[in-house]
């Protein structure tokens, strides 16, 4: 009989980080921490009233079936800002996709701040990324995805790179932004003059809250030529491209400190 080998089991990386929270003597306090796997979540100390979160992948980068999940809850005028400790790298994928799913609540009257920094994209590199978020009465959000598609420092480009990415944003059950973000490594994708146009950079910044018309003008101030907001409702919505990593970042950096529940950026951009 002809033996046939056996196709070798790769190890995948799995997490899941939660956290939840009540609003004590004025402070977001925490009352959840659930981790498992390769997800881990460190709270720093802040000098204000919020709780802060720092997401970290121990894996050290995501590649081809490797799963991680966050999940939060964010307590009535509860105030919460997430954050990573260093830019997510996505590698070569031997096939499947690496999955990020986040899926947050934030109740009445409450604020999250989804900061996380840059994603890189890698030669090769398939990412498949959610981010659900269901707002209360009265809750206020701002999100932030930003994507570099390859290392600049190394010419690289990641033409072959694929990334899906959707958001869902639901105001009392009622859906209030969807989004569907593709690269599936068309070369119109990335030289068409209507999308990247050869640039390797790009992110999305979305506000929803009833003060986000309060916010248009100082936003659109801040904006490069490479840049633009546009307001429906209480959705302000900023897209950026840029031809490099740290131009874009600075595009974005005066933004968000401007749009944040904190007005600030958090301390983990600065290092």
């Amino acid at each position: 009989m002809s033996s046939v080998a056996a196709l070798p089991k790769h190890q995948r990386a799995r997490g899941t980080g939660r956290i939840g929270t009540q609003v004590l003597d004025g402070r977001t306090r925490l009352t959840t921490l659930f981790q498992e796997g390769c997800a881990k979540i460190r709270l720093p100390h802040t000098h204000d009233a919020s709780l802060q979160a720092v997401l970290i992948n121990t894996a050290g980068g995501l590649t081809g079936g490797d799963d991680v999940r966050w999940e939060a809850d964010a307590a009535p005028g509860a105030r919460m800002v997430f954050t990573t400790q260093a830019c997510e790298r996505v590698y070569r994928s031997l096939g499947d996709d690496a999955r990020v799913s986040t899926h947050l609540k934030v109740r009445a009257g409450a604020h999250v701040d989804w900061l996380p920094q840059e994603t890189i994209l890698f030669e090769g590199g398939r990412l498949n990324r959610s981010l659900d978020v269901d707002l209360d009465e009265g809750a206020s959000l701002f999100a932030v995805e930003a994507i570099l598609l390859g290392r600049e420092a190394m010419g690289e480009a990641a033409r072959n790179a694929r990334l899906t990415d959707n958001w869902r944003i639901r105001r009392n059950g009622r859906l209030v932004h969807a989004e569907a973000t593709r690269l599936s490594a068309d070369p119109l994708e990335r030289d068409g003059l209507s999308l990247l146009d050869g640039r390797l950079a790009f992110a999305t910044l979305l506000y929803v809250g009833a003060d986000a018309g309060r916010k248009l003008d100082r936003a659109r101030s801040l904006l490069s030529l490479d840049a633009g907001a546009s307001l429906i409702g209480e959705r302000l919505v900023v897209r950026a491209v840029a031809a490099s990593g740290l131009a874009l970042r600075r595009t974005i950096a005066p933004i968000i400190a401007e749009l944040s529940g904190a007005g600030a950026l958090p301390r983990l951009w600065h290092m």
